[in-house]
């Protein structure tokens, strides 16, 4: 069975959204720090759960970035500098959305962030089977 293209799409075009949410608001609102690192770490989320969706391997809710890299096949090459850079945004999931869960973040670390999500939605353009 295939998935239809039109729901891989749709998984990539939510990504979309926060990453351009997350650079929007950076923008414009750059002391919104915690809700652009939100949407950097959704946008990840997404970009591999499509991938996922696109080979067809069935995942738990999560927002765990590593547990999902770990589902991804064994052709997708997922090096350990990706790991690390889903280490980071992992922290920006969840806790991130509370009072106190984390001081300030810099213009550098936010900039990091939305290269981070962008680098995810590069890496999963490369490794869908369908064709954008």
């Amino acid at each position: 069975m295939s998935v239809p293209i039109e729901h891989i799409k749709a998984w990539i075009n939510k990504a979309d959204h926060d990453l351009g949410s997350a650079k929007i608001i950076f923008l414009h609102l750059p002391d919104y720090f915690d809700t652009i690192a939100f949407h950097c770490q959704q946008a990840t989320e997404k970009y591999i759960k499509a991938i996922l969706v696109d080979r067809e391997i069935e995942f738990e809710r999560s927002h765990d970035l590593i547990y999902l890299l770990e589902l991804l096949p064994e052709d997708i090459a997922v090096s350990e500098e990706k790991y690390k850079k889903a280490v980071l945004l992992n922290g920006f999931s969840v806790q991130i959305r509370y009072p106190n869960k984390i001081d300030h973040m810099t213009k550098d670390e936010l900039e990091e962030a939305i290269g981070i999500a962008q680098d995810f939605r590069n890496f999963a353009i490369k490794n869908l089977k369908i064709v954008e």
